[in-house]
């Protein structure tokens, strides 16, 4: 259990779990008066988070914005990565699962309709992306 190791790692064993990776309020942006954090600390806290996104999609979104911020972490993004943590705490069980099957390959399908609304004449396309038998993507746009 890598994400149990990262958790010892950085010493947030008795830390209390939290519900969402990234609160719905914070705005993370260069915050150019904030703290400045030791960048050493920051960057493996992020790299182990980018080898534990492979099977948690469900913290790829807060890491990849944490990860911005590499040149010069502030203390609020470590806040932010810390709240990863905290997330990560909670949901040690949850994860992806590759079964080792024949039936393990990728499909991709595509569909469009060109210039279909008639009343702007725009296009719509979409997509779905499957992995075995479960839906892993899909996109629509007009």
């Amino acid at each position: 259990m890598y994400t149990k190791e990262l958790i010892q790692k950085f010493g947030m064993i008795n830390t209390k779990s939290i519900g969402t990776p990234i609160s719905p309020s914070t705005s993370l942006d260069k915050d150019e008066q904030g703290k400045l954090v030791d960048e050493t600390k920051y960057r493996g806290m992020i790299g182990s988070l980018l080898y534990i996104m492979a099977s948690r999609p469900d913290i790829m979104f807060s890491v990849c914005k944490c990860a911005m911020f590499q040149l010069a972490p502030k203390e609020s993004h470590l806040i932010a990565v810390k709240r990863i943590i905290r997330y990560l705490i909670g949901t040690t069980s949850y994860g992806l699962w590759y079964p080792s099957s024949n039936n393990f390959k990728l499909e991709v399908f595509s569909d469009d309709d060109l210039a279909g609304d008639k009343e702007d004449r725009k296009s719509t396309s979409g997509t779905c992306q499957l992995l075995g038998n479960a839906l892993i993507s899909w996109n629509s746009k007009k």
